[in-house]
């Protein structure tokens, strides 16, 4: 059984950063696809960022390029998603994600998921 558990939510100020942190656990040695995805309410979950281990990447969304930067530790174990100059337009549940192989930000072609942790950002 696969797990993905993300940590490090939480609020922020407007200009402020916060790094999200999940952790990987299970039968994980065949997923070569790890990202992170984020929703609001009444919106479709949205790719951030991803890594295709050893082929390419990393991939970013076109709204956070620039600011955010993903990255991996513990041999693979924790992905991790520091977030600079956040906007109240970032606010919203992030997800971590994994897959077998990169396919694209479509959420459907993903997996397995997190429960997500919330990021607030104040104006």
């Amino acid at each position: 059984q696969v797990q993905l558990v993300e940590s490090g939510g939480g609020s922020v100020p407007a200009g402020g950063s916060l790094r999200l942190s999940c952790a990987l656990s299970g039968y994980t040695r065949s997923l070569n696809a790890v990202g992170w995805f984020r929703q609001t309410p009444g919106k479709e979950r949205e790719g951030v960022a991803a890594i295709w281990r050893g082929r390419g990447g990393p991939f970013y969304g076109d709204s956070v390029k620039g600011r955010f930067t993903i990255s991996e530790g513990n041999a693979g174990h924790t992905i991790f998603l520091e977030m600079n100059n956040l906007t109240p337009g970032d606010a919203a549940v992030y997800y971590c994600a994994a897959g077998f192989e990169w396919r694209g930000f479509a959420p459907k072609l993903w997996d397995y998921w997190g429960q997500g942790t919330q990021v607030t950002v104040s104006s």
